[in-house]
């Protein structure tokens, strides 16, 4: 079952119903999607795949899934979950362009990185961004990940993974 977690800002907890328009906005926002996954999907898709939140990820508990919200509003989506493509434990946010440059994008990843080293036990934590998703290498880079590899896609374009590990303070409270 999916958590709450709480930042000094934002609150990231499981999605409810009345989260799909929100939802299919923020995804259907090509500055946000073009990011994401494959890039942007139909309207649709993007409604498929909210429907997926309840009836497979939740329903089946297959990983856990955030409605990352600021002061009651839906400002983006956060989820960790396994995944071959890195071997392990991946972290996924995305927040609306309303709110970028505000320092909530290391706010959601930071919670996201403490819940995987805390309550899940893992060691490491690793992300996959576009080459060209400056943004998201810069605030990554400035958490503590490093670049392991590229990987090259189908369409050319090229995939970073990195990869962060728990620091030893990470590991302290991890033993307690």
């Amino acid at each position: 079952m999916t958590p709450t977690l709480r930042t000094e800002r934002l609150v990231l907890e499981p999605y409810i119903p009345e989260d799909e328009e929100a939802f299919v906005a923020l995804f259907q926002d090509t500055r946000v999607s073009r990011w994401m996954g494959d890039g942007p999907s139909s309207e649709a898709e993007d409604r498929a795949l909210f429907g997926r939140v309840f009836t497979k990820v939740y329903a089946q508990d297959l990983f856990d899934v955030w409605a990352v919200r600021r002061d009651g509003l839906l400002v983006g989506h956060a989820e960790i979950k396994r995944t071959d493509t890195v071997g392990g434990h991946e972290i996924v946010y995305a927040l609306a362009p309303t709110v970028w440059g505000s320092g909530l994008g290391t706010e959601v990843a930071e919670a996201i990185i403490a819940y995987g080293f805390d309550t899940l036990g893992l060691t490491e934590v690793h992300a996959t961004v576009a080459a060209s998703n400056e943004a998201s290498l810069v605030l990554l880079d400035r958490i503590g990940f490093e670049h392991v590899r590229d990987i090259e896609e189908d369409d050319g374009h090229t995939t970073r993974v990195l990869t962060r590990r728990a620091s030893a303070t990470d590991k302290a409270t991890l033993t307690r």
